[in-house]
């Protein structure tokens, strides 16, 4: 399989299994996209993007929690786990989505209240909304 990806400009892109995640329910907001391809550009191995398969106009791009200095600890429920057919919490990657925040002049932030939970045995994942979230923040030595 090929896809374009018209962020990049990128044309005929062959696309790896192992590197696409199928979302049941979607992603809040675009539901209609189901099969996304995880993905970084070469030399940037710190910010990944998420390219619809279902839409090449549409991507996010995501980070682990801990490049931002964010640690989560979440229970999902067994609803959570069937949906992404998780049996073993070593499966699981989390990724936030960056954006631009248009009222603060592009300013990056993190969709920090939804991760996406990805299963990277079945490759399922989901965005869990978190209806309360108090962040631990990672303090490193600079």
């Amino acid at each position: 399989m090929k896809i374009d990806i018209a962020n990049f400009g990128l044309k005929d892109v062959p696309v790896n299994p192992d590197t696409v995640f199928n979302f049941p329910q979607g992603i809040v907001g675009f539901e209609d996209s189901k099969r996304f391809m995880l993905f970084h550009e070469e030399g940037k191995p710190t910010v990944f993007w998420l390219q619809s398969l279902d839409d090449p106009q549409l991507a996010f791009s995501v980070v682990p929690p801990e490049t931002i200095d964010i640690q989560y600890e979440m229970e999902l429920t067994e609803e959570d786990c069937a949906l992404i057919d998780l049996k073993d919490p070593a499966e699981v990657m989390v990724v936030v989505i960056l954006y631009r925040e248009a009222a603060d002049e592009g300013r990056i932030a993190a969709n920090t209240r939804s991760p996406l939970v990805l299963n990277t045995r079945s490759r399922l994942g989901m965005q869990k909304v978190l209806r309360e979230f108090h962040p631990t923040l990672l303090c490193r030595a600079r």
